[in-house]
């Protein structure tokens, strides 16, 4: 059968990107177009010829333009088989024209929910006329063409350009999929903003939408397929940052690079983290960006090369100029200054990120994780302490400066691999134990660690020595905090609820430790 040849358009568009120059086009090749509302006035403000719907189909728009398109004249000239005598007739006994090509993006819902909008708004901008003309033609693809992107207006032309008019099936059962996808995604914008406004956090069924950023070189191997998906919800970040200069992001660096910006946005003050393989391997708050860089960096300087650093700050032309000492893959920052920029042009290879804002670390949402066969939803863990939530559990009451430690340092185990142990003294971490299956094991690689990097900076005594160590999770037996009293620790900030409680409490007394429990754990795999 030969390929159909393109001689009625229907087009109904709220993006009209690129929208005259393709009518242009069509119309010039003898393509009559079908239009409505605000499509068919720019079409005719261009000089197009354009016939309105309702007079194709004879019926007015009504109910405040709610219902446009949904007639048996469009409708069966989108669905009618070309060729089938029956089909055939049908549409010559009512006067239904074949339609050749549906060009229809739909009403923007999802930057209408964006924008804060009412709820009447959000309902008013869900499109019912559009899904149904783009399932129907994405149905009838063999005989029509459907575009939902203006991206794709380009490939229409070039393919009928080359074909006489007409397009291949090829490219329209590529549109197709591409039309399903769209319909599939705004629906699951819509029917997950309805779940909020129900205050359903976990509907009987769940829908996901997401839109190609950019595909990867590859995933966290070579041999791994991998890609870049945004969704509707423009939290700051690595997903939604604007590249300024380097080379292509990698999965990976995606990865790490979101892990380090969600740490450092837990923190008021300046401060820095630099993270590798999803792992913090220094985190610091100071006075400026650059000395709480330094002291980032002070924790363990042999892993941060090759690091990811992320600040809550702008990068301003100090810091940066000290980051180009160290080889980095990415700094992720809310801006940059134009010294930094300038430092880093010569660092073509270094990624650099503003992302313009920074994330909401009590941002009430929900993450998804893929398992074979199915799901994982959960709330963010957006949980946070504050010094009215600690229990003091030993004889010694921290001091003041240990308190506002093991906040800090129960703040990054929140980011750290469970098992997790993270030492702090002064704001800095001095020693970081992650994804150990012993929690024991986690706090002697933390101290192992702090040894390492003090003796590199040749000072006299272990950083850990007066430091306050937090857990992510209770410590099951006195051994991990006893591991951390031998590394020098002061205070210890842990959920508790062991049952071994009075045993670890009794061991951190006998070690005028000082303790206080959050009730709050922090796994996190």
């Amino acid at each position: 059968m030969a390929e159909p040849v393109i001689r009625r358009a229907l087009i109904s568009v709220s993006d009209k990107t690129g929208l005259v120059e393709f009518a242009k086009f069509l119309a010039d090749r003898g393509v009559e177009l079908l239009s409505t509302g605000g499509s068919a006035k720019a079409l005719r403000d261009a000089g197009l010829p354009v016939k309105e719907v309702a007079d194709h189909t004879g019926f007015p728009e009504m109910l405040d333009g709610r219902v446009k398109t949904l007639h048996p004249t469009v409708h069966g000239g989108i669905l009618g088989i070309r060729g089938n005598a029956e089909h055939e007739a049908a549409m010559a006994a009512h006067g239904i024209s074949p339609i050749d090509l549906v060009v229809v993006n739909l009403y923007p819902f999802e930057s209408t929910v964006a924008k804060g909008a009412a709820f009447e708004d959000c309902i008013e901008n869900i499109d019912i006329g559009g899904p149904a003309l783009i399932r129907g033609a994405a149905k009838n693809h063999d005989h029509v063409a459907v575009v939902v992107d203006p991206e794709d207006y380009q490939a229409v032309m070039a393919e009928m350009s080359q074909n006489g008019g007409a397009t291949t099936q090829t490219l329209r059962r590529w549109l197709a999929a591409t039309a399903y996808a769209r319909t599939g995604a705004y629906d699951a914008a819509i029917s997950g903003w309805f779940a909020g406004q129900v205050g359903e956090a976990f509907p009987r069924r769940i829908a996901a939408g997401a839109q190609l950023k950019q595909m990867l070189r590859y995933g966290e191997n070579p041999h791994q397929q991998a890609a870049l998906y945004v969704t509707g919800k423009q939290r700051p970040g690595v997903a939604t940052a604007e590249q300024l200069q380097g080379k292509e992001l990698s999965f990976n660096n995606i990865n790490d690079t979101d892990a380090a910006f969600e740490l450092v946005s837990e923190f008021d003050a300046p401060t820095v983290a630099i993270i590798k393989h999803a792992n913090p391997c220094g985190v610091a708050s100071g006075t400026s960006m650059v000395e709480a860089y330094r002291k980032a960096l002070s924790t363990d300087p042999v892993s941060a090369f090759g690091g990811i650093i992320a600040l809550n700050r702008p990068l301003d032309g100090p810091t940066a100029e000290e980051i180009a000492k160290l080889f980095t893959e990415v700094v992720i920052a809310p801006e940059a200054d134009d010294a930094a920029r300038a430092i880093f042009a010569a660092k073509k290879n270094l990624r650099l990120l503003v992302t313009h804002g920074l994330a909401d670390p009590a941002e009430v949402a929900m993450t998804l994780r893929t398992i074979s066969g199915g799901y994982l939803l959960q709330s963010r863990d957006s949980g946070r302490v504050t010094e009215q939530d600690l229990k003091v559990v030993t004889k010694r009451q921290p001091t003041a400066q240990e308190l506002a430690d093991m906040l800090f340092a129960f703040r990054v185990a929140k980011h750290v691999k469970s098992n997790a142990i993270v030492y702090v003294k002064q704001g800095l971490t001095v020693g970081i134990g992650a994804g150990q299956m012993s929690r024991v094991d986690s706090s002697r690689i933390a101290a192992w660690k702090a040894r390492e990097a003090s003796d590199a900076a040749k000072l006299d005594q272990p950083s850990t020595i007066g430091s306050v160590v937090a857990s992510d999770a209770f410590f099951p037996f006195a051994d991990g905090l006893l591991a951390a009293a031998e590394a020098g620790a002061t205070a210890v900030i842990q959920p508790g609820g062991s049952m071994r409680d009075a045993e670890v409490i009794a061991a951190a007394d006998e070690k005028g430790l000082a303790m206080v429990f959050t009730g709050m754990r922090h796994f996190r795999h």
